[in-house]
């Protein structure tokens, strides 16, 4: 049986949970031949330029047009306008991915990506492929983008979730409320103790991990000093190269400096909140990890529905400015009771075996 995994590397979100399908099965499932591809690698240029490139500008230096944009292609009358717009440029600037699936034919695509399952489900609608269709959504809430006629199966990350894709008209039958997949790595059993004395922090201080993403952007260095003055900081500058030389040169007392990281899991397994960006996988990580989160620089549209999303669960908080997140570490700092509460809700929310129940489904 084959099996064709495939993202948009646009964003790590969506490659990461590709990835974690992609080796679950390898390991798993050997009977299935399995195949993962960044629908991307092989776009016109141009097109692969704009989508990469030009989204990192829009959500980080043009925020009010992205804002726009995510507004006007959510509404339901121009729905059908915008499909009809953007996808003969999707077709015509994706068609070595197009010929692949029409070479190949799998007998299940699985997507972290709403472009595949477009591409995909216009070929299965004119009998070119015969493939199943999985799509994962990789966001607490639904862009209408998500939304394919061919799509068979949509695998969601909550009751929320499957609540807008039911408000959308999506069949109930073909909503798995599974999980979005993450790396295996988030779910091994970690030892504070050891972790502490490993990464050279005090195992028994109230830590706060500090982390925004790859570009670690946001009011970083300020919050870092503020809340040092009472909690063990980690801060992760990630490719922020002058944020990272400007918080080693300060060498503020508390504080402990990273740069990019490929053991965050490690991070979250010795702090007892994190500040960050509301990304899908980000949260689902973190929920994994039994993190209470403290929502920072959110990304309009996407980024605040996951906001909202978690917030209907009594997860997540949103300060409106540096003050008041240092007032959020105070509280929880002084009210271990109250932390446990909020840990309790990030554990309601948490879904250990994604993988595997998405590999059921295919049989």
């Amino acid at each position: 049986m084959k099996i064709l995994i495939a993202y948009a590397s646009a964003g790590a979100g969506h490659r990461i949970s590709a990835e974690a399908i992609y080796d679950y099965l390898k390991a798993n499932r050997p009977e299935l031949e399995v195949e993962l591809v960044d629908i991307l690698s092989d776009a016109n240029p141009l097109f692969r330029f704009i989508y990469k490139e030009g989204y990192a500008f829009l959500v980080y230096r043009a925020t009010w047009v992205w804002r726009l944009l995510f507004w006007l292609t959510g509404l339901s009358f121009l729905r059908k306008f915008s499909r009809w717009m953007i996808s003969p440029l999707d077709i015509l600037s994706c068609r070595r991915f197009i010929r692949q699936l029409i070479n190949k034919d799998p007998d299940y695509i699985i997507t972290t990506h709403f472009l595949p399952p477009d591409l995909a489900g216009h070929l299965k609608k004119n009998n070119k492929i015969h493939s199943k269709i999985i799509t994962i959504i990789t966001d607490y809430g639904v862009h209408p983008f998500w939304i394919s006629e061919g799509t068979d199966t949509y695998i969601v990350a909550s009751g929320f979730t499957k609540a807008r894709l039911l408000e959308a008209g999506v069949n109930e039958n073909n909503i798995k409320e599974f999980g979005i997949p993450f790396s295996a790595k988030f779910q091994q059993k970690l030892n504070r103790q050891q972790l502490s004395g490993k990464l050279g922090i005090e195992a028994d201080k109230f830590t706060v991990l500090l982390m925004t993403g790859s570009f670690g952007l946001g009011p970083l260095e300020k919050i870092a000093e503020l809340i040092s003055r009472q909690a063990q900081v980690l801060v992760v500058c990630a490719n922020n190269h002058s944020l990272y030389a400007r918080l080693r040169k300060k060498n503020i007392a508390n504080v402990k400096v990273f740069g990019f990281v490929h053991n965050a899991q490690e991070l979250m397994a010795v702090s007892d909140m994190i500040i960050t960006k509301p990304g899908g996988l980000t949260i689902t990580e973190l929920i994994n990890m039994e993190l209470v989160p403290v929502f920072i620089n959110a990304i309009p549209g996407q980024e605040t529905v996951n906001i909202a999303a978690l917030n209907s669960y009594g997860v997540g908080m949103v300060p409106e400015n540096i003050s008041e997140i240092n007032n959020m570490v105070t509280v929880l700092k002084n009210n271990p009771q109250e932390l446990k509460s909020l840990k309790e809700n990030v554990r309601r929310l948490q879904k250990h075996s994604t993988c595997r129940e998405i590999s059921d489904v295919i049989r």
